[in-house]
């Protein structure tokens, strides 16, 4: 009958060997025999979250826009604005993509035509589409994501009542 003592070094090698045999296969697995290589030359497809990414940051400049044309909305639409910026701040964090450059971020579409009745038409109707776009991202996310999907889709129906 075996000791204990020379049961657990008979264990202890069974796994050494295991972990030497893994180790060993490392390599293999790392040169294309397992279709790695194939992955890897795809590029990874965009995330579904890069359109609301994008749409956060021109609503953000269309208000900033606005409040450049129209400096007596400043106190309505600033914090609307400031709130599209932090919503594309956490989806940037979300989806990993890198930070806007500041030219890119701050760039503003061309100044809003018309009065400031018909600017704030313009941002409703921005706002109602980046609703149902936030909504239909909600739903469609998977469930870490669909909290701050939820938040932004609120927050960007809130907006609807500060540009009526």
């Amino acid at each position: 009958m075996r000791s204990r003592l020379e049961v657990h070094q008979a264990s202890r090698r069974g796994v050494l060997a295991a972990a030497v045999g893994a180790a060993a296969l490392y390599p293999i697995a790392g040169c294309g025999l397992f279709g790695d290589e194939e992955d890897k030359s795809q590029p990874p497809a965009p995330d579904p979250l890069a359109p609301l990414l994008a749409e956060a940051l021109s609503l953000a400049s269309q208000h900033e826009a606005a409040i450049a044309a129209f400096p007596a909305l400043a106190e309505r639409l600033t914090p609307v604005a400031a709130a599209h910026r932090e919503h594309a701040t956490a989806l940037t964090k979300v989806i990993k993509a890198p930070a806007p450059s500041a030219s890119a971020s701050s760039a503003s579409p061309a100044p809003p035509s018309g009065d400031e009745k018909s600017t704030l038409g313009a941002l409703r109707s921005a706002e109602q589409k980046g609703q149902k776009s936030a909504a239909q991202a909600c739903q469609a996310a998977a469930a870490e994501r669909a909290a701050l999907l939820g938040s932004i889709a609120a927050a960007r129906a809130t907006h609807l009542e500060v540009v009526r």
